[in-house]
């Protein structure tokens, strides 16, 4: 990018001062050199026309002086740069593997679980346009709804029609570990991550969980897990013949298994009971999971004195020129 002009030597432009007042000195020399003629008729010099080269002699003036005024200005060298950065992103590759069973349906956090975790994550999405990010659903088994991508938009068109009772009912945790991390294990990124978002405990699946972290581990894969549920009992949609009511189930979620899993993998485990909670728990993972950005910054400067030199000469060869043939005096 082309930046404003600097000058290598810019006291030198304190120079420039002298072509005002030489221009003072002209005008005031040129009216002492007017000649005087008495005369008591001046009816005949009214008829005399101008000699044009009376009126283009102070072209000469003008030649030297400018000529003088641009080697001054490339004496001090003016330049201009240029700057070029050589951006190398470090990114980082997340999975979030999202729990859609039935439970995320309770309403302890607003409008209810599921919809709390979509729209927090989605945030999370916004928030990191330099990550490939995908992601994976799982209840009684698991399924790959968007595989890596740092296509944002379609990641969070995804994320808008995802629902529960999209796949089997159940909590398959290990299945939905281990689908997310084998969808990030090859991954050449400096960093791997799974975000796993459960409310319940492992009942479904063939993967046992714990074996699922060991695979993480083996690949550099962190696993962080967030328990999303308040604390007791959570209102819970239920079908009756009166329409649909909110009853109070008892939350259940592993936090044992979820710990562990985030320390076998060196990972963290949150608690999730509130959607404030929620936030700040993305936000936290966030902050832990920064990509690392490497700037190398290139400058250059151009010179630009020579075509600057190269007209005042030009000009002081004009000038010389002209006042030796056209503006020749016989005084000198």
């Amino acid at each position: 990018m082309i930046e404003n002009i600097t000058f290598a030597h810019p006291d030198l432009l304190w120079l420039l001062l002298i072509i005002p007042l030489a221009i003072v000195w002209y005008v005031f020399a040129a009216n002492k050199q007017q000649a005087f003629l008495q005369y008591s008729d001046l009816s005949l010099m009214a008829s005399l026309a101008k000699n044009w080269k009376v009126i283009f002699r102070h072209c000469l003036f003008a030649f030297r002086w400018l000529a003088i005024g641009l080697l001054i200005v490339a004496l001090a060298r003016p330049q201009t740069s240029s700057s070029s950065q050589n951006m190398t992103i470090e990114g980082i590759d997340i999975v979030m593997a999202l729990d859609v069973s039935g439970s995320m349906l309770a309403r302890d956090l607003k409008p209810d679980r599921l919809e709390a975790s979509k729209a927090v994550a989605s945030t999370f999405i916004e928030d990191r346009p330099n990550d490939r990010i995908g992601l994976v659903i799982f209840s009684g088994e698991t399924f790959t709804q968007v595989p890596l991508t740092t296509d944002h938009t379609i990641l969070l068109n995804m994320f808008k029609d995802i629902k529960s009772g999209m796949i089997e009912d159940g909590t398959a945790i290990g299945d939905g570990l281990a689908t997310a991390v084998s969808r990030i294990k090859d991954s050449r990124a400096i960093s791997k991550v799974v975000i796993l978002l459960t409310d319940g405990v492992n009942n479904a699946g063939s993967v046992d969980p714990m074996t699922a972290a060991e695979i993480a581990k083996v690949f550099g894969i962190r696993v962080y897990t967030i328990g999303v549920g308040s604390l007791g009992t959570a209102p819970y949609p239920v079908q009756t013949p009166f329409g649909i009511q909110l009853r109070d189930m008892k939350v259940e979620i592993d936090e044992a298994l979820l710990q562990n899993i985030a320390s076998q993998t060196d990972g963290r485990y949150f608690r999730a009971t509130s959607n404030k909670k929620l936030e700040e728990i993305y936000q936290e993972i966030d902050q832990l999971e920064r990509s690392k950005i490497e700037v190398t910054e290139f400058k250059r400067k151009h010179e630009k004195f020579l075509p600057l030199a190269l007209l005042a000469f030009s000009l002081l060869i004009v000038e010389f020129i002209l006042r030796q043939t056209i503006f020749k005096s016989v005084i000198g």
